[in-house]
């Protein structure tokens, strides 16, 4: 029996628990391909399934999604350095996202007169052999390294995965040449119970006295978050926070997991980094989050008491990072906020958190969350023409689709708009990049859908994303892999005809410059003429994939129905959405600019 160090590789990322490896193929995987073949015939379903990726990019947003709604690593496998660069933007959203992935691609062959099985046998293998490979993504890497020899393949695998699945969670990294990948091997199997992630941190006993106290004795008291509710028993947590103490309330900077539901009094939505009530709070938490605000834009107040816990307090891949915090913690949020709200319970604050001051507050927190939410309403309007904006269409999206969609969002500049509409309030149910390499949600998309689809949930996805954003999605290769592996989802383009982002970045440097004067042709950000988004997807389909534009809110009502309809259907959807008003226009807006 051939038990080669390609073959064990793949045993020891199915032990570890990798269900998925999203690949594109090369000259440097022969024995990669033969160990599948392998595993796919003898190992009955014991065996990562094979997601072929037409583009490198499309297939790590793949894992990252499916690692970020489950939490289990996944694999990527791509080809030599070419394959690692065609990674592209990805990397970086894993990175930034903390998405537990396991890349592997190959290098060229280090031997080439046929000393070793595996020696150079192509044109190719000159010309693709690099001084250091891994260094074209080390520095988004929670781990690089190299398998040198199948002897301890599974050792490597593991080491790799342990720093994956350990907080800071991210993307690694791992290479080997075809000639120790076809390394005979006697069959051997690691005991897994030695190979766990490292446990989450906790606060300790004084930092959990000393963040209560200043909470519960707080006047105007703030959590701004990011990505805690990555931990779906987090949501919780934070909810039981807001209920012990009366008054507070949550901001969401939009990190990348829906963190406070909006049907909480005392949510305030998802906004990066600009918000009133930082400015106001005299106590802030921020917990689990990478930009609680921009400082140009806006600051907490001088007197402000600022307590910072994170898995990654110092922002160690951020050569620029600091928050004016009396208090840092290096703890995990749900642990945290477990053990915060235990001290709530048991303390001598459980009496002074239920006096008639902390009803009052709750009585007005509960007003002004009914007015915020009449507010966001009254936003979802259609001219007298009949045309729409981002909060009318994202309103209609959350009244026609399932209760419990996943929604992928990569809205850019019409962010803001979309999370007040959609007002998730599921952990779990909303996941944006996190990162700032667009055309994530595509591959996401389709990864969150499968994960769903795999662990017998099937609920309904949805990707809402920006034109712009779209195009850098590789919707050729998204809408060929729905369509091979029957992964139906719903892709909501937001065709404001442009770039819209550049220009916002302009109006805040130079409000009043000759670029504020001129149109998005002459920034050079326009889509005109624009492409026909969803008949890209069509055709990537062979055909299938149902494709619509929606020009008029009657158009729009209309096709949403039957898109949502076809999806449940088993076929993917896209709906390319023609948005007019000042935010069609510019990508612009108060929200926008916000959010």
């Amino acid at each position: 029996m051939v038990y080669t160090a390609s073959f064990a590789f793949f045993e020891a990322i199915w032990e570890a628990g990798v269900t998925h490896c999203f690949v594109n193929l090369g000259s440097d995987h022969p024995s990669i391909i033969e160990a599948i073949v392998k595993g796919q015939n003898e190992k009955k379903g014991q065996f990562p399934k094979i997601i072929t990726c037409p583009n490198e990019m499309v297939a790590l947003s793949m894992a990252d999604g499916y690692a970020r709604l489950t939490n289990k690593p996944q694999c990527v496998i791509v080809h030599v350095d070419v394959g690692t660069q065609g990674l592209g933007a990805a990397v970086h959203n894993a990175s930034c996202g903390r998405a537990p992935v396991l890349i592997f691609a190959g290098l060229s062959p280090y031997t080439m007169e046929g000393e070793m099985r595996g020696s150079r046998t192509e044109y190719i293998h000159w010309i693709q052999d690099v001084p250091d490979q891994k260094q074209i993504v080390a520095q988004y890497c929670r781990y690089t390294g190299e398998i040198k020899t199948g002897k301890n393949v599974k050792q490597i695998v593991n080491r790799a995965l342990s720093f994956a699945m350990s907080d800071p969670k991210g993307p690694v990294y791992l290479c080997g040449a075809r000639e120790p990948m076809e390394e005979d091997l006697e069959p051997y199997k690691l005991d897994q119970t030695f190979w766990n992630p490292v446990e989450p941190a906790a606060l300790s006993s004084t930092a959990v006295k000393t963040i209560s106290e200043a909470l519960a004795n707080a006047q105007e008291p703030l959590v701004i978050t990011g990505y805690s509710g990555r931990n779906h028993n987090a949501v919780a947590e934070l909810v039981e926070l807001a209920d012990n103490i009366k008054g507070l309330r949550v901001l969401d900077t939009g990190g990348s997991d829906m963190c406070f539901p909006a049907n909480h009094p005392a949510w305030l939505g998802l906004r990066y980094g600009v918000e009133p009530a930082i400015k106001t709070a005299d106590v802030i938490l921020v917990i689990d989050c990478d930009v609680p605000w921009i400082n140009t834009q806006c600051h907490p107040k001088e007197n402000a008491k600022v307590f910072h816990v994170d898995v990654d307090p110092m922002k160690q891949q951020m050569p620029v990072f600091y928050l004016k915090a009396q208090y840092r913690y290096r703890a995990d949020s749900f642990t945290s906020l477990n053990q915060l709200n235990a001290y709530l319970k048991t303390s001598d604050l459980k009496q002074k958190l239920t006096s008639s001051l902390y009803s009052d507050r709750w009585v007005k927190l509960q007003e002004s969350h009914k007015q915020k939410l009449e507010t966001i309403a009254s936003e979802a309007k259609v001219d007298n023409a009949g045309n729409f904006a981002t909060p009318y269409l994202a309103q209609q999206l959350k009244n026609v689709c399932p209760n419990d969609t996943i929604w992928v969002i990569e809205a850019v500049t019409q962010t803001g708009f979309v999370a007040d509409q959609l007002q998730a309030t599921l952990p779990g149910s909303w996941l944006n990049c996190g990162g700032g390499g667009l055309g994530w949600s595509g591959g996401a998309a389709l990864g969150v859908k499968l994960a769903t689809d795999t662990e017998g949930k099937k609920q309904f996805v949805c990707q809402i994303v920006g034109d712009g954003t779209y195009l850098f999605s590789v919707p050729g290769s998204v809408y060929w892999i729905a369509e091979r592996y029957n992964i139906p989802i719903l892709t909501i383009v937001l065709n404001n005809k442009g770039w819209n982002a550049p220009r916002k970045s302009l109006l805040l440097v130079h409000p009043d410059g000759a670029g504020s004067k001129v149109s998005n042709e002459e920034l050079n950000i326009s889509f005109v003429p624009t492409p026909d988004y969803s008949g890209i997807a069509k055709a990537a389909s062979g055909g299938k994939v149902w494709a619509a534009h929606a020009s008029t809110a009657k158009d729009l009502d209309r096709l949403l129905t039957e898109a949502v309809k076809v999806v449940l259907g088993g076929q993917s959807a896209v709906l390319d959405a023609h948005l007019d008003g000042p935010e069609g226009k510019y990508g612009g807006g108060k929200a926008a600019l916000v959010g």
